[in-house]
């Protein structure tokens, strides 16, 4: 049986996770799997006064969710499994997913590592002087020479793919050409905010297409108010300058002279009589 004071350090725990759970508007569980204390302590100090992190017990947590009995909040329960850290801010989710998903840093694989890319070996120079090295990079798959006395890939060649486990016998070949086939770093596993739950998956935002696809459809809305004539703090000057110059058009066409037109009224005469006297010469031989 626990003492009574473990209880009761316990119980103080459990109210101080309820005050915080209270006081902020978006609670993030991150995975803490492959994650380095130092990583942790440098992530701290990055977020400090954006992202209160805490390394809390995940029945410790479960306890506050039950005495709190929010059925919104009591999703989270769904994702406390393995060691996690609980991120409380008020930040958005996708900018702090976004924050946590810079602050990773790639690294050599170890055996049974999961590749957090597709890693292709490019052909080239790998520095190896000849010997068991070959029958190492033949046993991956990757094609080999020897040239200049050294041990050279004859093509680029994919050896694993992003999301595949790394064996012992490719971990071991990577390192050795130093590649970086693994990502260290905090992985959310979900965000509840403002009663909505958002998984890791979900949190993943490819910025630079959204960037690219906001941009389009913001060409393609400002195309479409032009044509429309649909006035906005955007549109309102090209719409002007469009109508001033169809305006100024039908006003050379109809020979209105303005300050505006005048020039182009004349110029449109002078071309016409220059048309009309060339028209006229080449008649004049005939009709003689």
């Amino acid at each position: 049986m626990p003492s009574q004071q473990v209880l009761e350090a316990k119980s103080t725990e459990v109210e101080a996770i309820k005050d915080i759970l209270k006081e902020y508007k978006s609670i993030g569980i991150a995975s803490l799997k492959k994650v380095r204390a130092s990583q942790l302590q440098e992530l701290k100090k990055s977020m400090a006064g954006k992202v209160y992190l805490r390394v809390l017990k995940n029945t410790l947590i479960k306890i506050a969710l039950d005495e709190m009995n929010q059925a919104e909040l009591k999703k989270l329960e769904d994702y406390l499994e393995g060691s996690n850290v609980f991120l409380f801010t008020d930040l958005n989710p996708f900018k702090l997913a976004l924050l946590l998903e810079r602050g990773k840093v790639k690294t050599t694989a170890k055996s049974g590592d999961i590749a957090a890319m597709d890693v292709v070996i490019p052909a080239g120079n790998t520095g190896q002087p000849p010997g068991p090295v070959i029958s190492q990079l033949n046993a991956v798959g990757l094609p080999t020479r020897i040239e200049s006395g050294s041990v050279w890939i004859s093509k680029d060649t994919l050896v694993v793919r992003k999301g595949e486990i790394i064996n012992e016998r490719l971990a071991g070949t990577l390192s050795k050409l130093g590649v970086k086939a693994v990502e260290l770093g905090i992985s959310m596993r979900a965000v509840f905010d403002n009663g909505l739950i958002i998984t890791g998956d979900q949190l993943k935002v490819d910025v630079d297409a959204t960037r690219k696809s906001v941009q389009a459809s913001n060409g393609e809305a400002f195309a479409l108010a032009l044509e429309i004539g649909y006035a906005s703090k955007d549109t309102i000057k090209p719409l002007l300058q469009r109508a001033h110059q169809k305006a100024v058009a039908l006003s050379v066409s109809a020979t209105i002279p303005t300050k505006d037109t005048i020039a182009d009224i004349i110029r449109k005469a002078n071309s016409e009589m220059t048309s009309l006297s060339g028209a006229a010469d080449k008649v004049k031989p005939k009709a003689a």
